[in-house]
């Protein structure tokens, strides 16, 4: 930790016992961002008073303080730090009365919570020891630059976040996972990394603490310094959204960058797209309770950010992944990239035709998935499941239009000394360069890296899902089991009777079977056609004629499936689908019979061929008698990462696996003889 930040974070000592550990944070990040304030301010208060004495709207002061003080914010009071320690008496009240006095855009005191803290600091005798020290601090930006300033906020979270890693990982993303995901993104963007004086706009709508934008910022300016990042940033829990704002406030990005609010329900950057999206959205989310505003969207915009599709309701990060795809700048405007982490299952779940699958045709059929890269397990903190940063691109190199690449880079970690939370991997700069090159290197891969990347078409992603059926073979026997249970279905017109046969008298109904049965004994029908002319005739004799419905649930309780019984057809002659049997493949779009070459490109073109060859291959040969179902047929797009990059290890030989046993037995026998003896 930098000399300041550790004299800054010593200012806790004055908390044991009153806080614990973990806790510290709670004082320290806005008592950091109050002193920031305050240092900003010197030599600026009178006239900030002058001003607000001669502009009492709200809006005209921000405007008039912005011009003549060079701030995005202001402060009305008499007060400074220093001038508040004077007065200890009164000093609970005056810092409240402080606080309240800047302008509505600094809520971030309001968003800490930091009305409690202070309460409880002067309850403890805690308030004028902390305030005074941080009085004492100099952070004016003579003494203490933007990037400087920067450095020690970030520091300062860092410290809170492994004070509390029980918790970290939902609001702070690792450094490595972002400097890689950063990496990514600029390695199209030659102009960011060279032209002098560039500018760029970098957004995060779950920016958490800001982590993502403050390392995006930090690593291009490593690259070109002279490069100018502007961030965007939106966060739903108000802590994260106070530590994120005054980090960047901090930095001297505009006040009105950060806003707060569930991005999903309610995008506060509507008007705006980027040059670069980052996102680390929570994996598995509940959208329930954006679930109104999202579908009201959708409807109001069929293509806007939610008109590809809707996930289940317990996968919202899908949600975030269409929401980027729409944030970056347009085409026309030069076009913009996006990095996203996600678990596994955006790249499979949901059928045919599901909301997850339509997004994912959306995405690759309007060319935007550039690259999905896989990520060691146990690099995240509050979970050690698999996960995958996808790249968006809409404006792809000419040699990356219409490709997909995929990048597995499971292997590349170097072990931690000591795990914070479940993180135990983390990504050197060494794997983030060879990735990198990897991404760079594309379709042209050096044999050592060969193993790890695959170019695919977007269409090979694709399939239909098609329903095979199989005719329905009945045969049918009038025995005294299934005439019972006849009998049992019948309601009789009872109230509260439910069925077809819910108006047919038992009696009756056990009475007429019979006699059809004692009529035909033994008798088994093994074709409907033969044995409904039968049954009608039966019933019409009997003076117990029964309507459609009535009759279909008397046959269906007299039948059993027969593979040897005749096909049931309907009046035109077809036959009729056995449910039961009903099956469905999913034939890719670039199928083809074995020795044949397919095409995945032509897609939904060449529908009709794939789909006849591949049932004629695949499906004829085991089941002779059934067909598709052309209504049912439903096109469909996953990403089996994982299958494209299995690698067979065999199993150990058996002589080996042996030899392994014999020593066991060896030793289990030698210890055996000792407890003996």
């Amino acid at each position: 930790m930098s000399q300041l930040g550790s004299f800054v974070w010593g200012i806790a000592d004055q908390l044991r016992g009153v806080y614990k550990p973990h806790q510290y944070g709670n004082v320290i990040l806005p008592m950091t961002v109050l002193r920031r304030l305050d240092c900003l301010m010197d030599g600026k208060r009178k006239q900030m008073r002058t001003l607000a004495a001669q502009y009492p709207n709200a809006t005209m002061l921000t405007a008039k303080v912005r011009k003549e003080c060079g701030l995005d914010f202001y402060n009305t009071s008499q007060y400074d730090l220093k001038r508040l320690v004077s007065d200890p008496d009164g000093l609970q009240a005056n810092l409240v009365d402080y606080l309240a006095r800047f302008s509505a855009n600094i809520d971030v005191f309001d968003r800490f919570k930091f009305g409690g803290e202070i309460a409880t600091l002067a309850e403890k005798n805690r308030l004028l020891l902390v305030v005074r020290q941080f009085s004492e601090v100099d952070l004016h930006p003579d003494r203490v630059p933007n990037a400087a300033m920067g450095d020690l906020f970030e520091e300062l979270i860092r410290k809170f976040a492994e004070a509390s890693n029980e918790e970290a990982g939902e609001h702070f993303t690792p450094r490595d996972a972002i400097r890689l995901i950063v990496d990514l993104l600029l390695a199209e963007d030659a102009e960011a990394l060279t032209t002098p004086g560039v500018v760029r706009t970098v957004y995060d709508p779950t920016a958490g603490t800001g982590g993502m934008l403050s390392i995006a910022e930090e690593h291009l300016q490593a690259m070109n310094p002279s490069a100018r990042l502007t961030l965007f940033g939106q966060e739903i829990n108000d802590q994260s959204y106070a530590i994120c704002k005054s980090d960047l406030i901090a930095k001297g990005q505009a006040v009105t960058n950060i806003q707060l609010g569930d991005t999903l329900a309610e995008d506060r950057f509507a008007d705006r797209t980027f040059d670069y999206c980052l996102s680390n959205p929570p994996y598995g989310v509940d959208w329930r309770a954006s679930e109104e505003a999202v579908k009201a969207e959708r409807a109001a915009a069929p293509h806007g950010r939610f008109g590809a599709g809707l996930p289940k309701m317990g996968d919202g990060q899908m949600l975030f992944l269409t929401h980027l795809a729409v944030k970056m700048r347009p085409v026309a405007e030069g076009g913009g990239r996006a990095g996203i982490v996600l678990n596994g299952s955006p790249l499979f779940n949901g059928a045919a035709e599901s909301g997850e699958s339509q997004i994912r045709r959306h995405l690759l059929e309007s060319d935007q998935v550039d690259a999905i890269v896989a990520l060691p397990t146990n690099m995240f903190y509050n979970t050690g499941i698999s996960t995958y940063v996808w790249v968006l691109d809409n404006t792809k190199p000419a040699e990356r239009v219409g490709k997909v690449q995929l990048i597995d880079g499971t292997s590349f970690f170097t072990k931690m000394r000591k795990n914070l939370g479940d993180k135990s991997r983390e990504i050197s700069a060494a794997d983030r360069d060879r990735l990198v090159r990897i991404y760079g290197a594309f379709d042209a891969q050096a044999d050592e890296d060969a193993d790890h990347s695959r170019v695919f078409a977007t269409t090979d992603f694709g399939y239909w899902t098609i329903t095979v059926e199989r005719p329905l073979r009945l045969a049918f026997e009038v025995t005294p089991e299934r005439i019972d249970a006849l009998a049992e279905a019948c309601g009789g017109g009872a109230k509260g009777a439910k069925g077809p046969l819910k108006d047919v008298d038992p009696q009756r109904m056990r009475g007429v079977l019979q006699t059809f049965a004692d009529a035909h004994p033994g008798v088994r029908w093994t074709d409907r056609a033969v044995f409904l002319p039968d049954l009608r005739t039966h019933l019409k004799r009997e003076g117990a004629a029964l309507p459609t419905p009535a009759l279909k649930a008397v046959w269906q309780g007299l039948s059993e499936r027969d593979e040897d019984a005749e096909i049931c057809r309907d009046t035109k002659g077809a036959p009729e689908p056995d449910v039961s049997l009903r099956d469905t493949e999913n034939v890719p779009y670039g199928w083809a019979p074995p020795g044949g070459t397919g095409d995945s490109r032509s897609g939904e073109g060449r529908r009709d061929e794939v789909v006849a060859d591949y049932f004629a291959h695949e499906v004829k040969p085991h089941v002779p008698d059934a067909w598709i179902d052309h209504a049912r047929t439903r096109v469909g797009y996953e990403i089996p990462f994982t299958r494209h990059f299995y690698r067979y290890v065999p199993p150990r030989p058996l002589e080996e696996i042996d030899a392994d046993l014999e020593v066991l037995v060896k030793e289990i026998m030698q210890l055996l003889r000792g407890v003996e003896a």
